[in-house]
Parts: structure tokens; C-alpha cells; sequence
């Protein structure tokens, strides 16, 4: 399993800001393509997302909470991962299974598929995703990676994929997804994604369902958020000194590499980190957690850690509808964004 090593970008949004106008602009103020900016810092991979039936551009998640999709359907991101390979980068795709954002809150069955029964759906993830992968196929684009799911610890397509209440049924479902990549691409690495790789509670109910129901994968992917787990904590109003020790693990390059190895090690499967971000308003904070993260996830041994993914570093919360905060970008005008020194964590790493 060991080879090159990912350093990744998510880049989602880019082709749906393209069209609103927002272009980006390299330290001289000359415009360069957001995704050549990435690789200029280090960056050799790229992941994009998919959802199922995609029927809005903008999403409200919730009342107070309106979220940018991106343009996510087979056809435009079969165009982004087109440019994503002419730049020789490697390419990754995460189907959601949904027509938005699934996540550890919200795993909406497609509006399509809502009525249908549990042997239906699986058919559904199995013939939805094959027709995604032959179209690439069918194109001579070929993804190193493929994440079936996302942030699923809770299950997918709930209520009928639900780990707490229909657990077997939710490997089902996983395991069609695998069997449809495997079909078209072999070599195609698969991926099962954890939220909140920090927290065990989170992760191992889900993992040894999994497994011990026949589960198929490749690799396990994790997101690392700090800023969200730091949040988390003043939320629950912890002791000054569990605060403290909390904070400390989100700034240690030991404690990520501790949590990895014991997922590595109790499954016997390879791990990534598919997401991570910090607080665009801390541009050496989040440099350095980036470098520290890429470095406990390369300390793995054997080259048992694959590589390190950021969630959308071509933004900054001042373009979105929601300010979402973990971008590593800085509006210079109205319609123009530049990338913080934060990427250069990867040229740093690389140099190493």
C-alpha cells in the first residue's frame, strides 16, 4: 500500500464561484487557476464530491444555516476532474449519496429514492454509482481514490441505513457501493469515511459493525477539525483542566498519530485524514497545524498513512452564505480571493 503520499485539496466549489465571478490571484496580483495555485504549493491530489440528483445550487440546511453545494452532479464534476488531470494530480471522489451535504447531522435519502424498499436501495447505490465511475471510464479519467459515503458514522440514507437501527442493512449498502467501483476501475483504492477522528465514541461502534458484518474496504478515511472539537469543548463546559488537556491534543502532532495507529492497528487497514481545516483568520496556526498533521500522518508505519485532504482551501468565509470559517483564502477584492501561505505547509513537508 505504501507509495506516494497525497496532499490533497478539496476544491468543491470552485467551478460554482467560477460562474459567480470570483477569480484568484497569486501573491503578485497576476490570475492563476485556483487548482495550478494549489499544486504550485505542494499540493498532488484533488477531491470532489457527488450528489445524486442535485437540484439547487444553495442548500438551507437548517433555519439559521444556508449552505453552497457546489456544482456536484456527474457531468460538471466529471469537467472539474478533467482539469484535475490535465495537471497530472491525482483525483478523488466522494459520493454523499444524497441530493446535498450528508454529514455526521444530516444523511437524507435522495428525493428519487425515498419510497423505495431496502433491496431497491441498495441497487440504487450500486447502479448510481456505476454509471458515475463508466462515465469517467468512458472519458479516460481514471480516480486513484473513491470514498463511498460521508462522515458516516451514523449510517447513510437514514432512516433505512441507520447503524443503530439498521446496522446490517447499512453494510449492504456500503459494500454495493464498493462492488460497483471495484466493477469498472480494480485498482481503484476504496475509502470508508469517520468523522472526528478524535473521538472514539464516534467511530468504533460504527467500525466494528462494519467489519464484523463483511464490511469492504481499502482504507479508512477520517476528518481532523480542531477548531471544531475546540468548540465542542466550550459548548460542553468541561473543567479548566480536561480544557486544557483537550486543547493540547488538538495541537499535538503525537496525538493524531497516536489516534491513527489505533485504527491501523485494531482493523489492519491503511488510513488518510479526507478532510481538516483550521481558522482562516489564523494563517500561521493553520499552516502549522497542517504540516503537523501531514507529518503524523506520513510517521505512520510502513507508509500505512496515505495522505491528508483540506476541505476547501480555496475560500474564504467572507464569500459564503453561511461564513464557513476553515477556508485558507483572503477576499483582496470583490470578486477576488488569494490563497493564504497556508498550502505551503505541503511544499514545506515535501521538502523534508
Amino acid at each position: 500500500m505504501a507509495g506516494k503520499f497525497a496532499y490533497g485539496v478539496d476544491l468543491g466549489w470552485v467551478s460554482q464561484l467560477e460562474q459567480m465571478g470570483y477569480r484568484w490571484v497569486d501573491e503578485s496580483g497576476n490570475r492563476t487557476d485556483p487548482i495550478l495555485a494549489c499544486k504550485n504549493m505542494g499540493a498532488n491530489a484533488v477531491r470532489l464530491r457527488l450528489f445524486v440528483n442535485q437540484k439547487e445550487d444553495f442548500w438551507q440546511k437548517n433555519e439559521n444555516e444556508r449552505c453552497m453545494l457546489g456544482f456536484c452532479d456527474m457531468y460538471r464534476v466529471l469537467e472539474m476532474a478533467g482539469r484535475v488531470k490535465s495537471l497530472g494530480m491525482d483525483l478523488m471522489l466522494d459520493f454523499h449519496y444524497s441530493d446535498h451535504f450528508a454529514d455526521p447531522e444530516i444523511q437524507d435519502i435522495p428525493e428519487a429514492w425515498k419510497d423505495d424498499d431496502d433491496q431497491k436501495l441498495t441497487e440504487r447505490v450500486y447502479d448510481h454509482t456505476r454509471e458515475v465511475i463508466l462515465l469517467f471510464r468512458k472519458n479516460k479519467i481514471e480516480p486513484k481514490w473513491v470514498q463511498v459515503g460521508n462522515e458516516i458514522n451514523f449510517g447513510m440514507m437514514w432512516p433505512k441505513g441507520h447503524l443503530y437501527t439498521a446496522p446490517k442493512q447499512l453494510v449492504c449498502f456500503l459494500n454495493a457501493g464498493y462492488d460497483a467501483v471495484k466493477e469498472v476501475f480494480p485498482a481503484c483504492q476504496v475509502i470508508t469515511h469517520m468523522a472526528m477522528v478524535n473521538r472514539e465514541a464516534w467511530c468504533v461502534p460504527f467500525l466494528d459493525n462494519f467489519f464484523t458484518n463483511g464490511g469492504k474496504t481499502d482504507i479508512i478515511g477520517f476528518s481532523y477539525y480542531p477548531y471544531w472539537v475546540l468548540k465542542q469543548i466550550e459548548a460542553e463546559d468541561l473543567g479548566d483542566e480536561e480544557t486544557v488537556r483537550a486543547r493540547e491534543a488538538c495541537d499535538s502532532k503525537d496525538a493524531l498519530s497516536g489516534w491513527l495507529s489505533a485504527y491501523e492497528r485494531k482493523y489492519g487497514k491503511p488510513v488518510m485524514i479526507v478532510e481538516i481545516g483550521g481558522d482562516d483568520e489564523d494563517e500561521e496556526g493553520t499552516c502549522q497545524l497542517l504540516r503537523r498533521s501531514a507529518e503524523a500522518v506520513k510517521a505512520l508505519p510502513e507508509g500505512r498513512g496515505l495522505g491528508i485532504f483540506y476541505w476547501e482551501p480555496e475560500v474564504s468565509r467572507s464569500v459564503l452564505p453561511d461564513a464557513y470559517p476553515l477556508g485558507a483564502a483572503r477576499q483582496v477584492d470583490e470578486y477576488t480571493l488569494q490563497y493564504t501561505k497556508v498550502l505551503t505547509a505541503y511544499n514545506a513537508c515535501c521538502l523534508q
